[in-house]
């Protein structure tokens, strides 16, 4: 690979020549002329430069984008044509959306690296939306999404498992002290406690309000799901959740499952790849994910 794309990728990321000379273990008047030469190339200044801070301008934004894409995809080659006469080895990124990702993954890393130790995963725990962008701009080798994605020409999408979402509320709140289901308008009544816009947990919210036929009076949102759990722990509201990621809380208490009649909500969770073409050690985080036949009897005593 062209050292001067991986120079001028360092440089945008620690927005610092001196940093990234040490991150490239090169001299800082090395890293600049190579920076200088790289601009050259293109006819444009790539970088603001200041005493304070070395920052992208437009062009570079643009060039830093497909740079990244480029050098992604020059190491994928490199791992491809390495796995030709070795064994699964080397990093493997993943992208996967907050309830696998906080519940379910980690025991699954967990498990890859106690068979294939060489295997050196990086995560990342996001939304279902920016984990799809992430996987279209080739910055992932593979992504787990949840909810009904959209299918993009360039991403190959394969459901392999189901999750239950029931609706959970403090252990002293007014809608479980009965054993008697409760009521549409009662539900409709309650604040709710969501996912932001784009996760798969806050469409799968959405769903439910549709086919009960009815609006919260009113939404407060959060980031992640530790919070809304602590949220609703709190008394501030009602939510719902996938019963992976309550286990801890039914089990001390902290939280409970409102008897809604038609619940629960069983949505699916999908793999998406970016290329035919896998490495040893992606083909091996891939098999123990399908192997999974039923997720729904995931050992939850491990969760």
């Amino acid at each position: 690979m062209d050292q001067h794309l991986q120079v001028f990728v360092t440089v945008a990321e620690k927005k610092n020549f001196s940093r990234a000379a040490e991150a490239l273990h090169m001299t800082q008047p090395a890293v600049s002329q190579y920076i200088r030469t790289f601009e050259e190339g293109f006819g444009v200044r790539l970088l603001e430069r200041t005493n304070k801070y070395v920052r992208l301008n437009k062009a570079g934004e643009i060039v830093y984008h497909h740079a990244k894409e480029i050098v992604s995809l020059y190491d994928k080659m490199q791992n491809l044509v390495d796995d030709l006469t070795n064994k699964a080895s080397g990093t493997l990124s993943i992208g996967s959306s907050y309830t696998f990702g906080e519940y379910i993954l980690p025991h699954i890393i967990a498990q890859m690296r106690n068979i294939y130790p060489d295997i050196l995963p990086t995560v990342t725990i996001d939304n279902t939306s920016k984990i799809a962008s992430l996987m279209m701009h080739h910055q992932l080798d593979v992504g787990i999404v949840e909810g009904h994605f959209h299918k993009e020409q360039k991403l190959a999408v394969e459901e392999f498992a189901e999750d239950d979402m029931v609706i959970v509320a403090s252990s002293n709140h007014p809608l479980g002290e009965n054993n008697t289901a409760v009521s549409v308008s009662a539900l409709a009544e309650q604040t709710w406690i969501l996912r932001e816009q784009g996760s798969g947990t806050r469409e799968a919210a959405e769903t439910v309000f549709q086919q009960f036929g009815f609006s919260p009076a009113q939404i407060i949102s959060f980031g992640s799901t530790q919070p809304i759990k602590e949220a609703v722990e709190a008394g501030l509201g009602i939510s719902l959740l996938s019963q992976w990621a309550i286990q801890k809380e039914l089990r001390v208490g902290g939280l409970k499952i409102v008897d809604v009649s038609g619940m629960p909500f069983t949505r699916r969770f999908s793999i998406l790849t970016n290329s035919p073409f896998q490495t040893k050690a992606l083909q091996v985080f891939l098999e123990l994910l399908r192997e999974k036949k039923e997720w729904k009897e995931f050992n939850r005593e491990d969760i």
